[in-house]
């Protein structure tokens, strides 16, 4: 079973994620912290993370950073959400920031699926 990390200090949209996750299949663990997020990885070695951008404390791309720069988290995927890009801005590319995905929020839940399930085949692949 792959196991997703979500990272969003918005407990409702926490909890809307993890219950579609867990319906899908996927053990999921979650964080409203940024700071959690990096020590949470190192112990559970998600094969995913989902990261809220803009949040106190540590924000998204600041947890991504952390997990490039360390040997047991560096090849995980990282799919950004945030309410910082517009779903036109969205539609307009494949936005990434520090070369992970980009949803815009509020997110299509059917586009995240598709997409966390062609980036972890990608990964069991490589």
């Amino acid at each position: 079973m792959k196991k997703i990390l979500v990272v969003d200090d918005e407990k409702d949209m926490l909890l809307v994620l993890e219950k579609r996750l867990i319906a899908e299949g996927y053990s999921v663990i979650t964080t409203t912290k940024g700071r959690n997020a990096v020590s949470l990885a190192k112990s559970h070695h998600p094969d995913l993370v989902i990261l809220d951008v803009v949040m106190p404390g540590m924000d998204g791309g600041e947890v991504a950073e952390k997990l490039k720069e360390h040997p047991l988290t560096r090849s995980i995927p990282v799919i950004f959400l945030t309410a910082l890009l517009t779903k036109t801005e969205e539609f307009r590319g494949d936005h990434t920031i520090s070369n992970n995905i980009t949803f815009a929020k509020p997110v299509n839940i059917a586009e995240l699926l598709a997409r966390i399930k062609e980036l972890l085949c990608s990964a069991a692949t490589s």
